[in-house]
């Protein structure tokens, strides 16, 4: 039955549902895992990416494979087709501009998102198009609302979240969240021991965080940082009372240091169990 209403954006099968903008989310969910994770303490962003190797022959990419900033304080994370996020991209950058030049600010983060998905939308309702076969999560800070996080899907629909996860396996990574995702846990252990480092990175919970959800949702045993992709977002109060948002990009040995730390804290916790388990 369904093949009969598959052909076209603009025609609703019998259930009411538009097969086209389906297999785009299907297209979405074979992609390499994304997260984002809103720091409970307000201190800013992490967004983590899982980079997929084709080949080893395959030259490095001299730029970011999947993260983008559109301006000052937005960037997104892109799971699906680049070649479709890079039209996608390029017209919020043309947006933000557009804003900050008319009034004179930065635009806001949900009104960028809003003017993308109405973009992404109108790809599912006129003939002779396909919807886009990608989905974004925009990580972004306004004087307004703070630090925000927000994915976009195919359809043209958007959401607010305080994590979430998208690509592959992204439902094992929903749960892991459900679970660890809350203040006590995101909040660095050093904060009330005047003794321990104060230079450390209070991001560091939520950057582990997101790395245990990438090694539950890889496909590989074998965890290399070069496979991780993790972005911070930030913000810096000036002398003037004025914020700039702050986009920091780890390399792979900050990122090694970070992996090491979490594959150690795992192991450790399967050794309690099997410790517990034998004890009974």
């Amino acid at each position: 039955m369904s093949r009969r209403y598959d052909q076209s954006t603009t025609t609703f099968s019998p259930e009411g549902r538009l097969h086209q903008v389906e297999y785009a989310m299907e297209a979405i969910n074979n992609a390499g895992t994304c997260v984002g994770i809103v720091d409970p303490n307000g201190n800013g962003i992490v967004l983590a990416a899982e980079k997929r190797v084709v080949s080893k022959l395959l030259a490095p990419s001299k730029i970011s494979e999947k993260t983008y900033p559109i301006d000052d304080h937005i960037c997104c994370l892109v799971a699906g087709f680049s070649s479709d996020a890079a039209i996608l991209i390029q017209e919020a950058r043309l947006g933000a501009q557009r804003y900050l030049y008319t009034y004179q600010e930065p635009v806001p983060v949900e009104q960028s998102v809003k003017s993308i998905c109405n973009y992404k939308q109108s790809y599912t309702q006129f003939g002779g198009l396909r919807p886009f076969g990608v989905a974004f999560l925009f990580a972004g800070y306004d004087i307004n609302n703070g630090f925000q996080l927000y994915q976009t899907d195919p359809s043209g629909n958007y959401s607010g979240w305080k994590a979430t996860v998208i690509g592959q396996n992204n439902q094992a990574g929903k749960s892991i969240l459900k679970t660890d995702y809350n203040e006590t846990n995101l909040t660095p252990n050093n904060n009330n021991n005047e003794n321990n480092n104060n230079n450390e990175n209070p991001l560091t919970p939520s950057i582990n965080l997101a790395i245990k959800i990438l090694l539950k949702t890889m496909d590989s045993s074998t965890p290399d940082s070069s496979r991780f992709e993790i972005t911070l977002l930030t913000k810096n109060k000036r002398d003037d009372n004025e914020v700039d948002v702050q986009y920091m990009k780890l390399n792979d040995k900050e990122i090694k240091y970070y992996l090491d730390g979490v594959v150690t804290e795992e192991e450790k916790k399967k050794k309690n169990e099997a410790s517990t388990s034998s004890d009974i």
